[in-house]
């Protein structure tokens, strides 16, 4: 049993490349319409901005990657630092901040039972580990 055996491989190829397209334009378009409404603009300058886009899609594209690509990146640079910053573990959770230590201790614990350290050695690396 032969499956589709009257679609040709570059008709296979070029619906790959079509698809391919395809899915990176919705992709730009959701990165332009994020950046837009996250920018402090106008409603106006936002209403105008996504009509051009929606009339004029290829154009429309083009001049906001254009007019706005630098500044779009910077958006997406201190979004990006902004998120890892309020995503650090201290300011995760209170259990997150005292994992360091806890792990700290577990390996020492792990060297004094191989024997690798004494148990006052042990005590000492238990004893800098913050609470």
């Amino acid at each position: 049993m032969v499956l589709h055996a009257d679609y040709p491989f570059l008709d296979v190829l070029w619906t790959m490349i079509i698809f391919f397209c395809g899915a990176a334009w919705i992709w730009l378009l959701i990165l332009i319409f994020s950046d837009l409404f996250r920018r402090d603009v106008s409603g106006w300058a936002k209403a105008a901005w996504v009509v051009l886009v929606v009339v004029m899609p290829f154009p429309g594209a083009l001049v906001y990657v254009i007019a706005d690509g630098k500044d779009m990146t910077g958006r997406r640079v201190r979004d990006a630092a902004a998120s890892r910053a309020s995503t650090a573990p201290s300011a995760r959770s209170p259990r997150a901040a005292t994992a360091a230590p806890r792990a700290r201790i577990h390996g020492a614990g792990q060297l004094l039972a191989g024997g690798a350290i004494t148990l006052q050695r042990f005590d000492q690396l238990k004893a800098k580990a913050p609470a």
